[in-house]
């Protein structure tokens, strides 16, 4: 299992995310529906963005839009199998796991992950959707937010990657810093295991090695 997570963007140490990808190997499959809250023009401005930042450091990327896959799980598993690595950009964390079901990535990514078949990278809600469920979540991101084309279901389990819970934005000069000291507040609560992390850093799981970064 080879993992970036990042609290922000790429972090202060994409030299790590690189390191896990074979010699050569910078395919990028790019999922941006985290971001589908927002109007066309800011999506475009968003995806952009990324693009931009992860050729930046020598990725390949593509967008791969699953509303295009609702329903069509297996043309997905067939079209990210092609790539290096996956890269799931932040934004409402709920949305993205509306996405992830009706696409059928859920089940797809952790197959994928768990048998090293590809890396997996991201940040803020491509991150916290990896852990055992979104409870706390929605002190942040809008649960109840359906944008066009999905289906109202609402679920609360995460991909069950992780066996913990990771917390963005840390006291960091982030919009969502505050909201995310409340769910840290709710997690310490509920005796929940979390990782913390500010602005800048990432989680680095390879294999059975894990540290965090930046």
């Amino acid at each position: 299992m080879r993992l970036y997570l990042s609290s922000f963007r790429i972090g202060n140490r994409p030299e790590e995310l690189l390191k896990l990808l074979p010699t050569g190997r910078r395919r990028t499959a790019l999922i941006l529906n985290a971001d589908d809250y927002k109007t066309i023009a800011d999506r475009d401005t968003s995806l952009g963005r990324e693009i931009e930042e992860l050729a930046s450091v020598g990725l390949e990327p593509t967008e791969i839009d699953l509303r295009k896959y609702f329903g069509r799980a297996e043309e997905l598993k067939q079209a990210l199998v092609a790539f290096d690595l996956v890269y799931v950009r932040g934004g409402n964390t709920f949305i993205l796991r509306r996405a992830f079901e009706q696409s059928g990535a859920d089940q797809i990514l952790k197959e994928l992950i768990e048998r090293d078949a590809v890396a997996y990278g991201g940040y803020s809600a491509g991150v916290c959707i990896l852990a055992p469920d979104l409870h706390g979540l929605e002190l942040v991101d809008d649960a109840a937010f359906v944008p066009d084309g999905y289906e109202q279901l609402l679920r609360w389990d995460g991909l069950d990657i992780l066996s913990y819970h990771v917390l963005p934005h840390f006291n960091s000069d982030h919009p969502e810093s505050s909201a995310m000291n409340d769910v840290l507040e709710r997690w310490v609560a509920d005796h929940l295991p979390f990782i913390a992390l500010r602005d800048g850093e990432a989680i680095v799981v390879n294999g059975s090695k894990q540290t965090v970064v930046g």
